[in-house]
This record gives structure tokens, sequence and C-alpha cells, in this order.
């Protein structure tokens, strides 16, 4: 009897042992993530990214390409809306290209080091590896984590992320604001290990000819990137392509012009940039109206007021301006470019989710970026960078004009 006991007894003892063989917990898992980060070579994915930032949520088709050391490209689409956004990191740099607008913005970077993106499996994973307060659970088919969210937007604070059992191929994100909220979802159909790569995917003018653009007949021009200036910005050359002698010299500029800008340093200490704008001053003529439709921001942070509408003219193209004032005073303009030479400026590249901007200036700042074809340029001596974000990430309803 008693040896029948104890044979029961081992042969339970085995029996969890190889029911436990067949259960990671979180630190092994973080251990295999670690070796299949450092490892992998190349890899290619794609899904669906819905921003929730706005009044409205926006739907993105995003696809990721990934080639070891640093080659990268990500294609932002909103089918709906009609815009496309690609940014390449290569030998030459960092490019953020919107095919259709012909244009073609430059940076000096250490992007995506500097900042992470929720769509890259860097990371994904090192947001994993570095919050030693993760939380782990298995959902089904899928490891999931609960990590810090560490993106330069200050209102997210939390994201889940669904890794597949089998091979730790990204499935979904969620990212939550600090009430739990979940401002941005990815949800990858398509994920792939070790492709391998045609050398055009990650060169700025194969992805330029391979959408269709306003100007079909124009290549795009690119200048020469700038050395990083000495307070340790990085560079940014933005370049309208396809404007005839759009050609700069050592220094960024184009000869024969003193800006590619109209009004770039009309903005006094206060942040109410191109104050003379309104009666014409830059250009010694009375603004014409604009024929497009205002954007508002849906948010204005506590304590500034509703904003004044002003008619403008910025860079030699009509515009409207936005002016608010209160605890925090900024400006907002909005242009329709057509024309607009090469321009060098000092900034950071800033992603905004739904595009990337680029934030330049010290203790005034100007965030730059384009939307539908429009170019915005928010600009405040004492609105908080994340202030900016928040109020540029908002830019999506429309009023009457």
């Amino acid at each position: 009897m008693r040896r029948m006991t104890w044979t029961a007894a081992i042969l339970l003892i085995f029996s969890l042992a190889l029911a436990a063989c067949g259960t990671k917990d979180a630190e092994s898992v973080v251990k295999e993530l670690d070796k299949v980060v450092n490892s992998m070579e190349s890899y290619q994915g794609s899904g669906t990214m819905t921003l929730r930032t706005g009044q409205q949520p926006l739907e993105y088709k995003v696809e990721v390409s990934y080639q070891k050391p640093q080659f990268y490209r990500i294609k932002l689409t909103n089918e709906e809306k009609d815009i496309t956004q690609i940014v390449l990191r290569n030998d030459d740099g960092v490019f953020v290209l919107t095919p259709k607008l012909n244009k073609v913005f430059r940076f000096q970077s250490d992007w995506p080091q500097n900042q992470g993106q929720v769509y890259l499996y860097q990371t994904l994973i090192q947001s994993i590896l570095v919050d030693n307060s993760r939380q782990f659970v298995i959902d089904q088919d899928a490891y999931v984590f609960d990590v810090m969210a560490n993106y330069n937007n200050g209102s997210l604070s939390r994201q889940k992320i669904w890794l597949n059992k089998t091979d730790y191929k990204p499935v979904q994100v969620e990212v939550s604001d600090t009430n739990a909220t979940v401002m941005v979802e990815v949800k990858f159909d398509k994920f792939d290990f070790g492709p391998k790569f045609d050398k055009a995917v990650f060169e700025t003018e194969a992805n330029m000819n391979a959408a269709p653009t306003n100007q079909a007949t124009e290549e795009p021009t690119m200048t020469t990137p700038e050395q990083p200036s000495n307070k340790g910005t990085n560079t940014n050359t933005e370049v309208e392509a396809g404007t005839p002698g759009n050609k700069v010299d050592k220094d960024g500029n184009k000869p024969g012009t003193d800006s590619a800008v109209d009004g770039n340093n009309q903005t006094n200490n206060s942040g109410n940039a191109a104050e003379n704008e309104g009666d014409g001053a830059a250009t010694g003529t009375t603004p014409e109206a604009t024929n497009f439709t205002a954007m508002e921001p849906s948010y204005i942070p506590d304590g500034v007021g509703e904003p004044e509408l002003v008619d403008i003219k910025f860079g030699g193209n009509p515009g409207l301006m936005l002016r608010y004032t209160g605890d925090y005073s900024y400006t907002l303009i909005q242009t329709e470019p057509k024309d607009q030479a090469a321009s060098l400026v000092d900034g950071v590249m800033v992603d905004l989710g739904f595009t990337w901007g680029q934030l330049s200036g010290d203790e005034q700042q100007t965030l730059t970026w384009t939307y539908e074809g429009h170019q915005f340029r928010l600009t405040s001596a004492n609105l908080p960078e994340s202030e900016m974000l928040k109020v540029a990430q908002s830019v999506q309803g429309e009023i009457g004009k």
C-alpha cells in the first residue's frame, strides 16, 4: 500500500513538472525577447493604426520595413483623406516624404533611437525590457505585457503589447493616457522576420517616384545636409520638389532670396506670431481672402480663451491666423503653400501620430507640420511642448470662414 502511495506521488510530481514546462513566466519570455531583438537582421510588417487624439478617430494603414543596422521605412496612409507620408532612414540621413505634394524634409537625426514609435518592433520590445514593474498575462495564443509608455507625448502613460506565443511577433498594441483611455491602437495583420529587401526600398528618390504626385512630370530635388548647429539641435532641410531654380548654396539659402518664407521673424515674445501680416505688412499689400476653410484645434488648454481669426499673407501665400491669449499666448498659422523655395531650419523631428512635424526655437518655439495639403505653424513663447503637441494633434475639425 505504501509503495503504491509513493508511486502515485512520483507520477503526480512528474505530471506537474511536464505541465510547467509548457508555460513560460515573464522572466523567461523577457530573456528570449532580448535574444530575438539583438539577433534579428530584418523585419517587415503591416497593419492598421487608429488615433483617438481628436474629436473623431483617424485610421491609417501602416507599413514598416527594417534592415540591420539602421535602415527604416515607414509608410502611413489615410485612404479616406488621400494622405500618404513616408519616413526613411538610410545612409544619407532621415527623410520625411509627402509624395502627393512632391515635398521632402531632410533631418540630421538619431531617429528612431531618440524617440520611439508604436509600430516599431525595437521600440515595443525595449519598453518591455526596461520596465521592471511590467505586468504579464497569457491571453490564449498571446503573451500580453502591460508596461510604461515612453513616447514624446507626455499624456500617453501606459501600453499593452500582445505578442504571438510561438514566435514573438507583434499582434496588437494599445497606448493609454493617464485616465486609462486608449488613445492609440495598432493591429498587425502581417509581420515577418528576415525578409530580403531590394535596395530601392530605402531610397528617397525611388519612394518619391513610386507614388503619384500633383506634379508627376517633375522630379524631387534635395539639398546636401548641413551639419548640426552648435546648440546641438537636429538640422532639417525642407525642399519643395519640382520648383524651378530650387538650388541652395552651402548655407542652405536660395540665391537672390533672404528667406524661403516671408515673415519668419515676425513673432514677438508673447508668442503672437505674424502680428503684422493681418494688415499686409509682410509684403506691403493687403492680404487677399483665402479660398480654403480654417481648421481649428479641438483642444484648448485651460486658462486660454477662444481664438481671434485673422486673414494674413505668409510666405507669399494667403493664410489664416488663429490668435490665442490667456494663461498661454500662441498663434496658429495655416497656409496652402504653392511654390516655396528650399529652406534650412534648425529643428527636431516630432511624431504627431498622423504626421511628422518639426520643432524649432529655444525661448520661443515653433512647431511646423503639413496636413491635407496645408502647412501649419504653431508658435509660442510660453506654451509647454506637451501642450503644443496636444494642440497640433487636435487639428482635425473645420470651422466656417
